[in-house]
C-alpha cells in the first residue's frame, strides 16, 4: 500500500495559485477573473469546519504564510443581471469570505446584498456564521435562509439561533428535497438529502443550475455507497448532471490522524475517491473538484506530491476565488 504521508514537502508553497483551468464543459477561471457572466458561481473558501490553521496546531505553516490559509467551504451564486447573491453556507469565515463576495460583485438591496443563504446542515463550519447577521454584529433584518425542515426547526428551538428569528434578523424559507427552488425563471437550487452524522439536522448536497450550466455542491458526506443505499442516488449520476461538481475531500486516507480510529470519522477519503472515480471517462473526470479540506490533508498544499497525485489522475483540488460561467 502507498503512504501518501510521504509525499508532503513541508517547504511547499503556492505557484501560480488561480491560473486558468479548462474543462471539457465549463471554463473555471482563477480569482481576480473579470467577470462576462451573467450568472456564475465562485468559491469562496475549500477547507473543513475548522479551516486552517486550526486551533491547537501552531506548527501549520499559514500562521507565518497567509497565502497557505485555508477558509471553511462556501460558495456563491450570482446573478449580475438582477443583483442578486446567495451565499452557501454561513461558514465561521463568513466575514473574509462576504469581503471576497462583495470585491466581485455588487449586492441589491436586501441585508448584506444577499437574497439568501442555503444551508446543508448543522455543523459548525456550516451555520455559526449566523452569529455576523445577530443583535451582537450587523443586526440584519430579514436575512433569507434557506434550511432544510430539521434544520430550520434546530434554529427555531436552540439559542442563540432563536433569537434571530425572534428579532427578526433572519427568515427562515424551508426546502425540501429534490424540490427545486426557482429565481428569475432561469435559476434555481435543489436540495438532496446526503447521509452524514446528523446529529441535529438533516444534511443537503446542492445542484445549483443556471440558464445553461450546474454545479454539484457537496462538502459532506459519509460514504458514496450509503447515498445509492440509502436515497437511491448514485454520485456518478450526480456527476453526469452537472457541468462541475464540488465533493467533499476532508480527509486524504486513513493514515491522517495518528492515533485516532478513523473509521469512526466517515467521509469518502480522496485516495479512494480517485480509485472510484478513474473508472468514469476523461469528461466526467474533469468535472471533478476536491474541497472542504481538513487541516491534515496535504493535498491543501499545490506543490505537495499528493496534490500533484490528484492532478496526475485527472482531477482537481478546488481553489479559493475560482469562478464557473452559469450562462
Amino acid at each position: 500500500m502507498i503512504n501518501f504521508a510521504q509525499f508532503f514537502k513541508p517547504s511547499a508553497l503556492f505557484g501560480a495559485a488561480f491560473a486558468l483551468i479548462g474543462c471539457s464543459e465549463a471554463k473555471v477561471t482563477g480569482a481576480g477573473a473579470a467577470s462576462q457572466c451573467g450568472v456564475e458561481f465562485v468559491i469562496l473558501g475549500i477547507g473543513q469546519d475548522g479551516g486552517a490553521p486550526q486551533i491547537g496546531n501552531p506548527q501549520d505553516p499559514a500562521w507565518s504564510n497567509t497565502r497557505l490559509k485555508l477558509l471553511a467551504a462556501s460558495g456563491a451564486l450570482i446573478d449580475h443581471r438582477n443583483s442578486d447573491r446567495y451565499l452557501f453556507e454561513a461558514t465561521p469565515d463568513m466575514r473574509e469570505q462576504m469581503n471576497l463576495l462583495d470585491g466581485i460583485s455588487e449586492g441589491g438591496n436586501n441585508p448584506l446584498g444577499l437574497s439568501g443563504v442555503f444551508l446543508t446542515h448543522a455543523h459548525i463550519g456550516h451555520y455559526a456564521g449566523l452569529m455576523f447577521v445577530g443583535h451582537e454584529s450587523i443586526g440584519a433584518k430579514g436575512l433569507k435562509v434557506f434550511p432544510l425542515p430539521r434544520m430550520k426547526n434546530y434554529l427555531e428551538t436552540n439559542g442563540p439561533w432563536d433569537q434571530l428569528v425572534r428579532y427578526n434578523n433572519i427568515d427562515l424559507i424551508p426546502l425540501q428535497p429534490k424540490t427545486p427552488l426557482t429565481f428569475n425563471n432561469d435559476i434555481s437550487v435543489t436540495a438532496y438529502l446526503v447521509p452524514h452524522r446528523d446529529e441535529y439536522s438533516e444534511t443537503a448536497g446542492f445542484v445549483i443550475s443556471g440558464p445553461s450550466k450546474r454545479v454539484l455542491f457537496l462538502p459532506d458526506i459519509d460514504d458514496w455507497d450509503r447515498w445509492e443505499m440509502e436515497y437511491n442516488i448514485s454520485i456518478e449520476d450526480m456527476i453526469a448532471k452537472v457541468d462541475i461538481a464540488y465533493l467533499d475531500a476532508t480527509f486524504f486516507d486513513n493514515n491522517e490522524l495518528p492515533g485516532r480510529d478513523m473509521s469512526k470519522i466517515p467521509h469518502p477519503r480522496v485516495a479512494d475517491s480517485i480509485t472510484r472515480f478513474k473508472n468514469l471517462p476523461p469528461v466526467e473526470q474533469e468535472k471533478i473538484r476536491f474541497f472542504h479540506i481538513n487541516h491534515t490533508n496535504k493535498i491543501r498544499y499545490p506543490d505537495s506530491q499528493v496534490s500533484q497525485y490528484v492532478d496526475d489522475n485527472g482531477f482537481k483540488v478546488a481553489k479559493r476565488g475560482e469562478r464557473l460561467c452559469l450562462d
